[in-house]
């Protein structure tokens, strides 16, 4: 027989194999891991491009280089010449007065191509428009209702003197700090010189807006040398603004690798049965003559058949899970979608193949390596040596691509521990249940559980590990949108005014409780400057760079108090009577402040000092009026104040806010609904996109459960037809694998919650530093869920295994 003929013969008994033998479940495996994968990772990767472009829409650039000190000549060069897309912006406060009144208001400077990210835009009787022209004067609607000016009208800001060009109808950008909206006016660049407001010792921050590739701006913050009054804001730069977005991120990476640890597991499993399927018939054709060579070109040709199959059917499957995913969120994507290139083939086909060769190469080594002499006698399987260190071939590249993401290397910790916790707890559980008075189904079923203790430690791990990561999956989408639920509560301040006169500040309270408005208590304010720190200078703690920090180079708002806000909570120390200040937890660790630290302070152009005498915890996401630093009354008793209080306005409430600016025209009234409907709808997309992510993460779970199961009950045929041998009728057959995997599946269900509970823990608290309680209705579903998809398994498969039995029987 010639070469070819040989190999086309192979081929043939190799797609036999396939068609009729045990090989079709790692196909149907391997085509599942491939469509899952890509299915996931190609949604992933367009939902991460929405999201990162949110992200830079919020930020509106992909950088910003913002100081305190007009940018450097230098520094500008840098920045002409760095090949990236810029935009100049400049912020200052200062006074607007027209025939009719009076307002301080926030000017923002900005140039034509402003904003490179985001969209503004400004409406006129002629249209609405996205960017400033020269000459051009854009007022928040509220100043020009405190004004009374309409378009066309001159309106003064500082020096210079501008007519109204319309109103501002939508900015850019999302700030979560309520204390910077004061009312905005927009002017261009070439207008800032006419203000005069610009001068030296003017707080103002100069900033510019960069767009490109990451390289270019790499190269570009490598050139310029950050001074206390620099900084530059990203989406790594730590803001608040983007938690959001990096967490988002950090979960579409952690669901992506749980879906392949869920399919590797499967694969292994598939994989192993095969191989015990097979080993007499490699026993059989060594016996006639088969050579190691030979079984090696017919194992490897149906592999290579299996796995070339599996890609294309994998793929094809993917592109339409990916598509079927896509349809509840049509109306939160953009439009044109995002491709997502080839990225997700590749990752779906490397990880099937990474996976695949230790989960197909070491068992079928082994099953090469079976013995002629199995076809008469069973002999225990060969360890394998050196062959177990192809688990290695997809560690390395887990190892790289996720060396820097702490949430993944919980999630495998977790899934070490649950191997050994199941472990013991199947073994104890089940000798246990040995030693107890039971019915006779119930002790076959502990009998053969005890029988084979390596095979059921598996079965256990398996099905358990299997309903721990898709516990984790859904108990970690629901934490996350519990804490971002925080962002703005439902019941949370949507309106500040600031600015309030000692002598005006009751008839401004009388007017919001006569209107049974909800506010909270009235703040003095006071701005100053932390200056020492034990009498030494501040501005040593002072770190480069550092958003965190840079309380040290600005103006804060101080305020004192008898008592501390109920809505923050002390971790350190109580508050005192006299001679205290109680310091927020990141401004305490980032300058390494401690109890009884000595602190001084330049306030109003006079120095106090206090001592530290606590540290809180503050929840700057819920709207409230929150400070760096809370002084006792004592200290600030001789500085003038201006007052500060918070309320909640419904639609009903716009005649008020008309009345409170004529009657109390000094006052900065800070209506900041506008910016609370933009993060609802900014939360409300990315909780779809978790929630998406998160159910097929589950239901690919239950999926590989499934499988798991139904791998276990089709390797109890030839137990079943030695029950039917020996006598057994078919209801007792029935009772005692109902016995068995009942045991089974509320066992790994209890025990997999308890896992999925630390996993979860230990993810929330070091994994995205948030806190962390139990979920005690997990631990009645999940016993649940694994006990149904259980039922299910029984109930499509039980039948036909006893009917085939009785056949075979027969």
């Amino acid at each position: 027989m010639s070469q070819g003929t040989l190999n086309t013969r192979l081929v043939k008994w190799s797609f036999d194999e396939i068609r009729q033998g045990q090989l079709w479940p790692i196909a149907i495996s391997l085509t599942l891991i491939i469509a899952c994968i890509f299915g996931l990772a190609a949604l992933a990767e367009r939902m991460e491009q929405v999201i990162v472009k949110q992200g830079k829409d919020a930020l509106t650039a992909d950088t910003i280089y913002i100081s305190a000190n007009p940018i450097t000549e230098q520094n500008k060069q840098f920045i002409e010449n760095s090949g990236l897309d810029s935009s100049w912006y400049t912020r200052f406060a200062t006074m607007s007065f027209s025939d009719n009144g009076m307002q301080l208001i926030t000017v923002k400077a900005v140039d034509s191509k402003f904003p490179l990210r985001g969209t503004l835009t400004l409406g006129s009787d002629e249209g609405s428009k996205n960017h400033v022209g020269e000459g051009e004067l854009w007022l928040d609607s509220r100043i020009a209702e405190q004004l009374d000016v309409v378009q066309g009208d001159v309106v003064t800001i500082g020096d210079a003197e501008l007519a109204v060009s319309g109103v501002i109808l939508e900015e850019p950008g999302i700030s979560f700090n309520p204390f910077q909206q004061m009312p905005t006016a927009y002017i261009h660049q070439s207008s800032v010189d006419q203000t005069g407001a610009v001068q030296l010792g003017s707080r103002v921050q100069f900033r510019a807006y960069l767009v490109g590739d990451e390289p270019q701006i790499e190269a570009l913050k490598q050139q310029i040398e950050l001074t206390p009054s620099d900084r530059w804001r990203d989406q790594t730069s730590g803001s608040r603004t983007n938690d959001i977005f990096d967490r988002t991120t950090q979960y579409l990476s952690l669901t992506v690798a749980i879906i392949i640890i869920m399919a590797a597991t499967t694969l292994v499993l598939t994989c192993q049965n095969y191989v015990q399927s097979r080993r007499q018939t490699v026993a059989m054709l060594k016996s006639l003559g088969a050579s190691r060579q030979w079984l090696v070109r017919w194992l490897s040709i149906q592999t290579l058949l299996l796995v070339s199959m599996s890609i294309v059917a994998g793929l094809v499957l993917g592109m339409g899970l990916e598509t079927l995913l896509r349809l509840p969120l049509t109306d939160l994507l953009p439009d044109p979608l995002p491709t997502y290139g080839l990225k997700p083939a590749a990752i779906a086909v490397m990880s099937s193949l990474l996976i695949g060769v230790p989960a197909l190469g070491i068992p079928l080594y082994k099953l090469i390596s079976v013995s002629s002499v199995e076809v008469l006698q069973s002999a225990d399987e060969k360890q394998g040596g050196w062959i177990n260190l192809l688990v290695l071939v997809p560690l390395v590249p887990l190892l790289v691509a996720y060396r820097d993401n702490n949430l993944v290397w919980i999630v495998l910790a977790g899934i070490v521990g649950l191997f050994m916790v199941l472990a013991a707890i199947s073994v104890l559980f089940t000798l246990l249940l040995g030693k107890v008075s039971l019915p006779i189904s119930m002790k076959l079923a502990v009998s053969r559980i005890n029988r084979s203790k390596r095979h059921t430690g598996l079965q256990y791990g398996a099905l358990g590990l299997s309903l721990m990561l898709l516990t984790t999956i859904w108990l970690v989408r629901n934490d996350l949108l519990s804490d971002w639920q925080r962002t703005l509560p439902a019941d949370a301040p949507n309106a500040f005014a600031l600015n309030i006169a000692e002598y005006e500040k009751d008839a401004y309270l009388e007017a919001l409780d006569g209107n049974e408005i909800q506010r909270s208590e009235a703040f003095p304010i006071s701005r100053g400057r932390l200056t020492l720190i034990n009498g030494e200078d501040a501005q040593n703690r002072q770190k480069k760079g550092l958003e965190e920090e840079d309380a040290l180079s600005r103006e804060l708002n101080f305020t004192y108090a008898e008592q501390l806000p109920s809505y923050n909570d002390v971790l350190s120390g109580e508050w005192t009577d006299v001679g205290g200040v109680s310091v927020e937890k990141e401004v305490a660790e980032n300058l390494g402040l401690q109890l009884g630290d000595a602190l001084g302070f330049t306030i109003n152009g006079q120095e106090v000092s206090a001592k530290v005498n606590s540290i809180r915890f503050v929840e700057w996401r819920d709207m409230k009026p929150n400070f760096y630093f809370i002084f006792t009354p004592d200290v600030l008793a001789n500085i003038p104040s201006a007052w500060l209080v918070s309320f909640r306005l419904e639609d009903k409430d716009n005649a008020l806010i008309s009345e409170l600016s004529r009657n109390h025209p000094t006052v900065s009234l800070m209506d900041i609904r506008l910016m609370g409907e933009k993060i609802q709808g900014l939360l409300s997309q990315i909780v779809w996109s978790i929630t998406v992510l998160a159910a097929l993460g589950v239901l690919s779970g239950v999926l590989l459960i499934f499988t798991l199961l139904r791998l276990s009950l089709s390797q109890r045929q030839a137990e079943i037809r030695l029950y039917r041998t020996l006598g057994a009728s078919r209801k007792r057959i029935v009772r005692t694998i109902w016995a068995e995997y009942g045991i089974m599946a509320i066992t790994a269900g209890v025990v997999a919650t308890f896992g999925a509970e630390l996993v979860v823990g230990s993810i929330m608290t070091f994994g995205f530093e948030l806190p962390w309680s139990w979920h005690l209705s997990t631990w009645i579903i999940v016993p649940a869920i694994a006990f149904l998809t259980l039922a299910l398994v029984l109930f499509s498969l039980i039948r036909q295994m006893l009917t085939t039995s009785q056949k075979q029987f027969a």
